[in-house]
């Protein structure tokens, strides 16, 4: 039975999310400089330099500022920081550099670019987006955004007014989702939704019933379709395709990801692992042709596929999920939609009836032996989160940036697939932290309970019931089990 939660702080989730802390002697122009009072575990406060990235509000911590405020706790950890690296080992004493805790060193502005620089954890690769500035001392120093940092460090922060924080060690990081959308945090984001697949539980939802594009994400229902095509006999996975004139010219495009040329042999084996790791869309194309004989066809099979399995606001143009543009004069430049409850249930049909396409999506990089190409997966999440299975992300102009996450839990009875569906961020960067902060709500739902919508306290899911009858035994089984 899972544990009820006694609290969870809302203050948190503004705190982190909105990234509303309010600097202290900024300058009129970005980035605006200043700094914050933090306090760890009750001790004594410490100045924290900060960052407003392009936007005021849009805050960045410095790291080796907090690493002087956690040297005492449960949470300290050390740093190394080049100019386009970060090495932090929790757990390790950190060194000083005499910068720490002090206030800017200049009154200019210091030129700072947002990247995703090499970033690790106790020697492994994370995927946050950081700023490294090099101070006038020519010490190096990195900036965090308070919700990624709380998340890697996985502690309580409050808001404690007054551009100050507050942080609890002995307390795990905090997600209400309801208390989000009230601070308004959802706005930049179509819609979202959080789920269990093995039951239909349905954790929380944002605008989940209206279709958006999808753009690559797409590519769950070609992937989908090829399984079937493999289970039916009529492909195999070791079995080569040749690739056409029109998948060259694809993959030649401004949308190409895999150089693959006319005439070329490869196997579908290598196909599956190009269209899910980097999203290539000449690997759906090809996938596509060498199933029904030309895309069109294909995309019949797309779409009486999301029929069957009642996707009821799902339309597909093609395989690969980039617009698609009619033949006439004036053309008309379409995207494939679906909403975010048709994408769970396409994404929980995949993963219940071919468990094995985790084996894939699961995979950081691979190669693509028949040429020798190395691909790698372009989901963020692996980085960062352990039990992270897949899916897929994907991005157009329309679409935004878009995120389907699969993580593997077990109840000590059976295991289950969440699925976090992530749709219409505005950037790749608000995707990865959008989904990355919903993936812990799903976890943290599936072991301890699901809040209440109104109150934010622990609760029974809203509109949790399975949606069909099969996931309807399967919850009353588990019911019964943990009874």
């Amino acid at each position: 039975m899972k544990k009820i939660l006694h609290k969870i702080c809302s203050l948190i989730l503004s705190v982190f999310l909105v990234c509303s802390i309010v600097p202290m002697g900024v300058s009129a122009s970005f980035g605006l400089y200043g700094s914050c009072q933090v306090q760890a575990d009750g001790g004594g406060t410490s100045t924290v330099k900060t960052l407003d990235y392009s936007y005021a509000n849009n805050t960045y911590l410095s790291l080796r500022d907090m690493a002087m405020v956690m040297k005492d706790t449960d949470k300290s950890f050390s740093l190394e920081i080049t100019n386009h690296s970060i090495a932090l080992t929790p757990g390790s004493d950190y060194a000083p550099v005499g910068t720490e805790n002090t206030p800017w060193e200049s009154e200019e502005n210091p030129d700072i670019s947002l990247r995703r620089n090499e970033f690790e954890v106790s020697g492994q690769k994370v995927s946050y987006y950081t700023i490294i500035v090099r101070l006038p001392s020519d010490d190096y120093d990195c900036f965090m955004m308070t919700a990624d940092l709380a998340m890697l460090l996985d502690v309580n922060v409050t808001d404690a007014g007054a551009g100050s924080l507050q942080i609890n060690t002995q307390e795990p990081f905090r997600i209400s989702p309801s208390a989000l959308e009230q601070a308004g945090y959802f706005y930049g984001v179509n819609s979202a939704l959080v789920g269990d697949a093995a039951t239909g539980e349905i954790y929380y939802r944002y605008q989940a019933d209206m279709p958006y594009p999808i753009a690559s994400t797409s590519k769950l229902m070609t992937c989908l379709l090829t399984m079937d095509a493999i289970a039916a006999g009529q492909i195999t996975l070791e079995e080569t395709v040749t690739v056409s004139s029109a998948v060259e010219m694809l993959a030649s495009s401004s949308d190409g990801v895999v150089p693959l040329e006319a005439g070329q042999e490869i196997s579908v084996q290598e196909l599956l692992l190009g269209l899910l790791l980097p999203s290539s869309n000449e690997c759906a194309l090809c996938l596509a042709e060498s199933i029904a004989g030309s895309e069109e066809a294909f995309v019949r099979m797309m779409n009486q596929k999301a029929q069957e399995l009642g996707l009821s606001q799902a339309v597909f143009y093609n395989s690969h999920g980039l617009p698609s543009y009619t033949k006439e004069p004036i053309s008309s430049k379409r995207q494939n939609r679906m909403s975010a409850e048709d994408m769970f249930r396409l994404a929980a049909y995949l993963l219940k009836v071919y468990p094995q396409v985790t084996e894939i999506t699961s995979l950081k990089d691979a190669t693509l032996e028949s040429f020798d190409f190395e691909v790698k997966n372009s989901n963020p999440l692996l980085h960062n989160l352990s039990g992270v299975t897949g899916l897929k992300t994907g991005t157009t102009n329309k679409a935004g940036a878009c995120l389907v996450t699969s993580l593997a839990v077990d109840d000590g009875t059976m295991e289950h697939d969440l699925i976090v569906v992530v749709l219409g961020t505005e950037d790749s960067m608000e995707r990865g932290r959008v989904s990355g902060l919903l993936a812990r709500y799903a976890r943290q739902s599936f072991y301890e309970g699901v809040e209440d919508a109104a109150s934010g306290e622990p609760g029974q899911a809203a509109m949790g019931l399975p949606t069909h009858a099969e996931a309807a035994v399967d919850s009353i089984i588990r019911s019964a089990t943990k009874r």
